[in-house]
């Protein structure tokens, strides 16, 4: 990143010597994507996929609509993160979770929906509270399932029985993530795994394949000047994001669902599309919590292996019933339509009604909703042509 110092050292102590080691724990992302819908400030609704190729700024609202505590995305990641920590502590029963929220009222939020899940009471982590260290002091010792803090992740938070943490912020600098994600790395014996829930946002993608390059934030604190360096680098990241935002402008989530996406470990990917509660996601949350490497990349393509056969099986029922694959291919359709007229709008600065009345114009056939696959394909290719001038 522009202004940040990079050093070329004889002899690297990475992360990846780390784990070879057993000095920190093998770390699994879960990522969940889903239909977005918000009302911008002109009025305008959008819809799109999160998870499928958008702009940066798409990709930005789409996020955050994610994160609204009032849709179903939130609460729908959060019973996936709580069961994948039921399993954990089967196996480590001291086992506990962090959720990373992007602010207090959304922080607050998450607790309340994690104590309808769990029946019991998170720990909340508020860092304008005098009393934070001595709660996140209390959470360390206990044997509590879960802690929601507020970008809390280079002020002192060292738990070292944190196994399962789930990233609900829109906070996306390198630093900030590995810092993050060093919450859950630290071992304390041989076989412990770590699991991190993201949503399928390109730039966390990125971050979470290259976490071997990121050694220094992800293994600890440096000493001395060094960790003030990385403080000092910190607010500055956090700065830089708090601009974003105020650039994205003022916008009202309006729906969002959860959707399992795949798993990444090892910079490799696992599994696909899932929905919320299916035998499919329960596979893949349901891996052991004490695991070694190998055997982690092996009980993935396993279950991956098994994720394709129950599709295939599922695909061959499927054309068995000429009214379900057309269903599913209008649906696929429309939503296509609907995230290019949603590019499309933000390129010529209209709302998104303008362009669906064009298309209609142009195209002919009825509204969106009750037109056919081929007319939906006609509107499609009039916006990629839009799109290409």
């Amino acid at each position: 990143a522009p202004g940040v110092k990079t050093s070329r050292p004889d002899y690297v102590y990475g992360y990846a010597e780390a784990l070879a080691d057993h000095v920190v724990r093998p770390v699994i992302f879960m990522n969940y994507g889903g239909p977005m819908r918000w009302r911008t400030k002109a009025g305008d609704e959008v819809e799109v996929d999160l998870g499928t190729p958008l702009t940066k700024d798409l990709t930005a609202h789409a996020w955050r609509t994610a994160l609204a505590p009032t849709g179903e995305w939130i609460p729908a990641v959060l019973q996936a993160a709580n069961t994948r920590l039921e399993e954990a502590r089967r196996h480590v029963p001291d086992a506990g979770g962090l959720v990373i929220a992007t602010d207090q009222t959304q922080a607050r939020a998450y607790a309340r929906i994690l104590e309808q899940l769990t029946g019991d009471k998170p720990t909340v982590v508020l860092s304008d509270e005098a009393k934070a260290s001595k709660r996140i002091e209390e959470f360390s010792e206990s044997t509590d399932r879960w802690m929601v803090a507020v970008r809390m992740v280079s002020e002192g938070v060292d738990v070292p029985r944190l196994a399962v943490g789930v990233y609900a912020t829109a906070t996306s600098t390198p630093l900030f993530f590995a810092q993050a994600v060093g919450r859950f790395v630290r071992s304390r014996r041989r076989g412990e795994v770590a699991t991190v829930f993201l949503p399928t946002v390109p730039i966390l993608l990125g971050h979470a394949a290259a976490l071997e390059r990121q050694r220094d934030h992800v293994l600890g604190k440096p000493h001395g000047d060094a960790w003030e360096e990385a403080e000092a680098l910190m607010a500055e990241a956090n700065r830089s994001e708090s601009a974003s935002d105020d650039l994205l402008g003022e916008f009202e989530a309006l729906e969002s669902r959860a959707t399992f996406d795949h798993v990444l470990f090892d910079s490799q990917a696992f599994g696909m599309h899932a929905e919320p509660l299916s035998a499919d996601e329960q596979d893949f949350l349901g891996l052991p919590g004490l695991l070694e490497p190998d055997q982690v990349r092996s009980l993935l393509a396993e279950r991956q292996n098994r994720q394709l056969k129950r599709r295939e099986r599922q695909d061959r029922r499927d054309r068995a019933d000429p009214d379900v694959v057309l269903h599913r291919a209008i649906a696929s359709k429309r939503k296509e339509l609907s995230s290019l007229v949603a590019q499309y709008a933000h390129v010529a600065g209209v709302p998104h009604s303008h362009i669906h009345a064009q298309l209609r114009r142009e195209c002919g056939g009825p509204q969106v909703a009750k037109a056919t696959q081929e007319q939906v394909d006609e509107r499609i290719a009039a916006v990629r042509r839009w799109l290409r001038r």
